[in-house]
């Protein structure tokens, strides 16, 4: 059983991998993003796509972490 779940997650992982390796190849054109008065330098749009994807890999779990934290704080001082 070990197996079959090391092979799905190598499987899904490899998968993954393709897919945002054809999209970066896909989106090549230079762009520039701009929000409030600060602005980037010129980058393919697949870099921005990714730097996000990277970063709400990370903020989510750490989001969940502190949400989960909180909720027991609240539940052990409320049975104090």
């Amino acid at each position: 059983m070990r197996g079959v779940k090391r092979v799905v997650i190598v499987l899904t992982l490899l998968v993954v991998a393709v897919v945002v390796l054809g999209f970066v190849l896909e989106n090549q054109q230079e762009v520039s993003l701009s929000f409030l008065s600060f602005a980037t330098a010129q980058m393919p749009v697949s870099v921005f796509v990714v730097v996000a994807l990277i970063l709400g890999m990370l903020v989510g779990p750490l989001l969940g972490v502190v949400v989960r934290g909180r909720r027991r704080g609240v539940v052990s001082k409320s049975h104090d």
